[in-house]
């Protein structure tokens, strides 16, 4: 018989449902709870299995995809193939629940946390959501009447039984310091000019076209620029199929005898990103809100058209309201447009700085053990002791 679980954390498939359940883990474990005792239920078609090698913590990966939201015959061809492997792994979970006898489970979002969600419900174990966005993605609205209690990243979100405790981040991130002497360090480790204003540009660990053709404008346009630095994240599958100029393998340096731009495929060393720039353009992701908001970094933010719920708009207002960002629609985001919002920010000292306070203010570093300390008290007590 497989040993008893203190946790079975269910979600992954993409970083942004990965970080936040590592995050709360690995909280779980410096309160006191053995890493063995605390297991991770994700999918086998994600990033999971290599973000979750080496960790240390069980790992369970089920078969299973999302569902696409189109009308088209090869996409209802897709779905149908999905529901199946959502009933196979549904099937899965129920048995891993049953034989496992987990105090609580944890579900962090996304189609890969259904089958351990929904094997919570069946068979009475505790459940517990944690969803990091603004708006609840269409796994936690389903399972949110089932569920204990739900940690939430900000305040308004309408999940039952809400706790707010922020988004947790990982502990690089919530450590990074943005003093004059840090951020030169921070440059330089980058390969990039220590004494020049610097603007990181990303848009997930795939790309975003839409940021990507910006800054390859913005590079033709600022090359004289002597003032100015670009640290430019393009993504893996951009990289590859349009690598940025001076590429190579890893990375690669544009622009002309002014400018400064470093670019690189994926970036690892996000705290050095954070401490280095002055500014960041970005997708909205709720991920990178969060980070951005506990580093106490100003941003523009270019939330992905079409994503569910339209969440990427709704977090990334969170920031805007806090004057901590300026929000620039995808369709506007062209190089004469995203030129002119970034020289505006940058000749404003003042108000950079006051952006960067206004994003820390609503930052919550600590969120991984307050989302810890929700797990805790609302798991069953465990065995021969009363609740």
């Amino acid at each position: 018989m497989s040993p008893a679980r203190y946790a079975l954390v269910a979600g992954g498939g993409t970083a942004g449902h990965l970080e936040p359940a590592l995050a709360i883990a690995e909280a779980l474990v410096e309160a006191g709870h053995g890493r063995d005792s605390i297991e991770f239920v994700g999918s086998k078609r994600g990033q999971d299995r290599v973000t979750l090698e080496g960790r240390g913590f069980p790992v369970t990966l089920l078969p299973g995809r999302g569902i696409v939201r189109g009308r088209r015959a090869g996409d209802i061809g897709r779905n149908l193939g999905a529901v199946v492997g959502l009933a196979a792994a549904t099937v899965r979970a129920l048995a891993l629940v049953a034989r496992t006898r987990p105090r609580v489970v944890v579900s962090v979002g996304g189609y890969a946390s259904v089958p351990a969600s929904s094997a919570a419900v069946v068979l009475g174990v505790p459940l517990v959501l944690v969803n990091v966005d603004a708006v609840p993605g269409a796994a936690n609205r389903l399972f949110g009447r089932f569920a204990r209690a739900s940690a939430v990243g900000w305040p308004g979100n309408p999940l039952p039984r809400a706790v707010v405790t922020g988004t947790p981040v990982r502990p690089q991130i919530a450590g990074v310091v943005r003093g004059p002497d840090a951020c030169r360090q921070a440059r330089l480790s980058l390969g990039l000019p220590a004494d020049r204003p610097t603007v990181a540009v990303f848009g997930g660990s795939l790309g975003a076209r839409r940021l990507n053709d910006a800054v390859a404008g913005l590079v033709d346009g600022w090359k004289d620029r002597a003032d100015r630095s670009i640290f430019h994240i393009v993504g893996r599958r951009d990289w590859d199929e349009r690598p940025p100029a001076g590429g190579g393998t890893n990375r690669g340096s544009a622009g002309g005898p002014g400018l400064s731009v470093v670019a690189v495929p994926f970036e690892e060393r996000m705290d050095l990103v954070y401490g280095a720039s002055d500014l960041v353009v970005c997708r909205a992701g709720a991920m990178t809100v969060a980070e951005l908001a506990v580093a106490g970094v100003p941003s523009i933010l270019v939330p992905l058209p079409g994503a569910p719920g339209d969440h990427q708009t709704a977090n990334a207002r969170l920031l805007q309201r806090a004057g901590a960002a300026l929000v620039l629609p995808d369709p506007e985001c062209d190089p004469v447009t995203l030129a002119e919002r970034i020289d505006c920010l940058l000749d404003d000292r003042s108000g950079l700085e006051a952006m960067g306070r206004a994003a820390k203010s609503v930052g919550r570093p600590d969120a991984a053990a307050a989302g810890a300390r929700v797990v805790e008290a609302n798991a069953r007590p465990a065995p021969g002791r009363s609740a």
